[in-house]
């Protein structure tokens, strides 16, 4: 199995913000490693975020990235996780052309009575503190032609990984476990974010060639496909050092794994001052005034990327116009 490395000793240049797609043959077992570094670093420094409201950020993104990549879909798949709790709503969507993006909105107030003094980072099994009663959203929207898929499901477990697997047990797909981590490092010129996720999935029987298998193996087979995917420790799933294919043989060295082509993501908005056009478009011109600023200016600011559109009178006159003359067909020149 080809071992890739880097000649300044750093992380593999080609073995991070990627997916390393891998089979197991002889457990009739498909996976998926996501490792996601830069990508982070560009979406959620920007935010400025808590470090308690940023690492759930950096697994949704992580496990985000995981579960579109197991689909086979032209546009975009959302996950999204709303709550009463400090943390109201995260979510993260990737592209089928590899645009990863995320943002999340909270109490800081909240936030600061559930942490507890002192405390910055997410608590063990922080979902329910953080996040109280909510659900877990996943959409895949293929464009305005195609039927959009949704699966939702309550937030139930202690982790991200939990939910993903109360999703896989209630909507009856394919046995499915998951292993999620995220690390913020400290370095001298700020902060550096690595996160993984590790994926196996029971492949079908017609699929995985195993037809002649009996139940009772097929069963043992993906035990032990899950239990040598829990092996993996945290430290394996962040070392920016340790090629993912060195990993992989780590964790399945006795069932041979096959890797593919590896597909990369990067950290790209989707906004643009047309869009925010459309938006605004939807909104009666007489109904801006809370979006103006103190020039009088209306100003619009993207969650994702927090790029602020501004618009004087004269750029909304622009932007109303097209509904201006739909009203009255004399003033298009039409008549």
């Amino acid at each position: 199995m080809p071992v890739l490395s880097s000649p300044s000793g750093g992380p593999p240049s080609d073995d991070w913000d990627r997916v390393l797609p891998f089979q197991l043959d002889a457990l009739g077992v498909r996976g998926r490693l996501v490792r996601l570094g830069p990508v982070l670093d560009e979406v959620i420094e920007r935010h400025g975020y808590p470090l308690a409201v940023a690492r759930p950020l950096a697994e949704s993104m992580v496990l985000c990235a995981t579960l579109a990549t197991s689909l086979k879909y032209d546009g975009i798949f959302t996950l999204q996780l709303t709550g009463d709790g400090p943390i109201r709503l995260l979510v993260t969507d990737l592209t089928s052309d590899g645009a990863l993006r995320g943002y999340a909105q909270f109490d800081s107030w909240k936030l600061a009575i559930a942490l507890g003094s002192g405390n910055e980072d997410v608590p063990d099994g922080y979902i329910p503190k953080l996040f109280g009663q909510g659900r877990l959203t996943f959409t895949v929207d293929q464009g305005q032609y195609t039927e959009r898929y949704q699966g939702v499901v309550p937030l139930e477990g202690a982790t991200l990984a939990d939910c993903a697997h109360t999703y896989f047990r209630q909507s009856e797909q394919l046995p499915t476990g998951i292993k999620i981590t995220a690390r913020r490092d400290d370095t001298g010129g700020g902060h550096r974010w690595h996160a993984a996720s590790l994926m196996v999935q029971q492949m079908p029987e017609f699929d995985a060639g195993r037809m002649d298998v009996d139940a009772e193996q097929r069963e043992d087979d993906w035990r032990k496909a899950v239990i040598l995917m829990a092996s993996a420790t945290e430290k394996e799933m962040l070392d920016p050092a340790l090629p993912g294919t060195t990993l992989l043989h780590r964790l399945f060295h006795q069932e041979q794994p096959r890797v593919f082509e590896r597909r990369p993501f990067a950290a790209r908005c989707r906004c643009s001052r047309e869009r925010i056009d459309n938006v605004l478009r939807s909104i009666r011109r007489e109904e801006l005034g809370d979006l103006r600023d103190k020039t009088g200016r209306v100003s619009v600011k993207c969650e994702f990327c927090s790029t602020e559109y501004t618009y004087d009178d004269s750029d909304l006159d622009r932007v109303y116009a097209p509904a201006a003359e739909e009203a009255d067909p004399s003033k298009s020149g039409l008549s």
